[in-house]
């Protein structure tokens, strides 16, 4: 029987040259392959050593600028930093920057109430200013803002009501002395008994009435608040001036010249400002914390660095349902005028209750990147604190945070030394 060809052996010749063969053809793409794992790694080692000279050439180059600098003598002492961000400075330019250090230590602090508040005319010193009966303006004599006096005219009204009163009162004074007369005659004939006594009591009784008369035209000049003084020729006068009875300022006006005034329309406003009223709102839980009569600091947005001092006068009676608040007032004195009306304010009111706080003087405090910082005193130089403030006691400020007892804090000369950090972080940035 023949053995099929597929299933037969190789011959032990062949099987050497087929292996050659394979292998042959193979080591081509065995060679190809570690050729590119070769390149890939000559690349990478090149790009490592590349990075790591150009990044300590530049910290050396730093370095050599710094030092560089130190050694030519152009970094000034004052200007230099140390790794902890601190100014140093030698005595000398402490001295000439004026610049004063404080141990900071704990103090008693009372505790205060902070009111928004708006400042108001005082109610008990300001009047409205109208006629008593309808009159056309003739003259103007006060404009806003003028201080004025108690009685001085701030316009001249003529009215048609009040010429026919001063023109009453002119007849009543002509009857009134025509009377007077007949009278004084009768008495002396009655004297003599020349006439009959009912005739002397005629002549008394219509003295009476014309003296009554005259009265009542003169009080109702008055009332009209008109000068019952005639004219230079006799005739009745018409016009009368509007004074305010008062002085102050004049801080509202709408007369204008010829145009009709009424009584209901008051045609100025007089205010005395030398003492102004505070308003403000006092929550329901803040009502057992302070006491009438306290006294009470002021501060506006217009001069941050005043504080005016008043006291608090006035605790509403009722709460006010929908805010849930009691209105207060707190009086201040304002003799040169710089609090206005209408201005907005903050009004500080110490309270009963007391603590230990650290208080700085508000020089102390700078503004720098737009948070309130300090300068501290340590290890020779200066270095600036980020602090935390809380409640302004009369120049001073209270530290909630930042700063601790025993450090000592530059109180003065902290604008100069700002003036130095900014410099240095400049010259550090070119």
């Amino acid at each position: 029987m023949k053995r099929s060809a597929r299933s037969s052996p190789l011959h032990p010749i062949e099987k050497p040259r087929i292996e050659r063969s394979f292998m042959k053809n193979a080591f081509p793409l065995q060679r190809a392959g570690l050729l590119a794992l070769g390149l890939s790694a000559l690349i990478l080692a090149g790009c490592g050593q590349s990075e790591q000279p150009q990044a300590s050439a530049y910290k050396s180059a730093a370095a050599d600028k710094s030092e560089d600098k130190r050694a030519a003598g152009t970094e000034k002492p004052g200007e230099h930093k140390d790794e902890a961000g601190q100014l140093k400075l030698d005595a000398e330019e402490v001295q000439t920057a004026g610049i004063k250090t404080e141990e900071l230590r704990e103090q008693e602090v009372s505790e205060q109430l902070t009111l928004t508040a708006t400042i108001r005319p005082n109610q008990d010193r300001i009047t409205h200013v109208a006629p008593r009966v309808p009159g056309r303006i003739v003259k103007v004599h006060a404009n806003l803002g003028d201080a004025v006096k108690a009685g001085q005219t701030l316009a001249v009204l003529d009215s048609l009501e009040v010429g026919e009163a001063h023109s009453v009162w002119l007849q009543a004074r002509t009857a009134h002395a025509l009377a007077k007369a007949d009278f004084e005659r009768a008495e002396k004939l009655h004297g003599d008994q020349i006439i009959a006594q009912k005739d002397h009591l005629r002549a008394h009784a219509e003295f009476e009435k014309s003296k009554a008369a005259l009265a009542a035209a003169a009080d109702r000049l008055r009332m009209l608040g008109v000068n019952s003084a005639p004219s230079a020729d006799g005739k009745a006068v018409s016009t009368f001036p509007l004074s305010t009875p008062l002085a102050g300022t004049v801080i509202e006006k709408h007369a204008i010249l010829g145009e009709l005034a009424q009584p209901d329309k008051p045609l100025f406003t007089v205010a005395d400002l030398s003492k102004l009223w505070i308003e403000a709102n006092l929550f329901e839980k803040d009502l057992s914390r302070v006491k009438l009569g306290a006294d009470a600091v002021v501060t506006v947005a217009a001069y941050p660095d005043a504080a005016f001092e008043g006291k608090l006068t006035y605790i509403a009676a009722v709460v006010d349902k929908e805010t849930r608040t009691v209105q207060a007032r707190v009086e201040v004195a304002n003799p040169d005028g710089r609090l206005k009306s209408e201005m907005f304010a903050s009004a500080t009111i110490p309270t009963s209750g007391k603590g230990k706080g650290l208080l700085l003087p508000e020089e102390a405090v700078v503004l720098m990147q737009g948070q309130p910082t300090v300068f501290i005193e340590e290890h020779g130089g200066f270095e600036p604190r980020v602090v935390d403030l809380g409640d302004k006691l009369r120049g001073r400020v209270v530290v909630k945070a930042g700063l601790k007892a025993g450090e000592r804090v530059v109180i003065a000369g902290t604008y100069a030394l700002k003036a130095r950090l900014l410099k240095s972080q400049i010259g550090d940035a070119h």
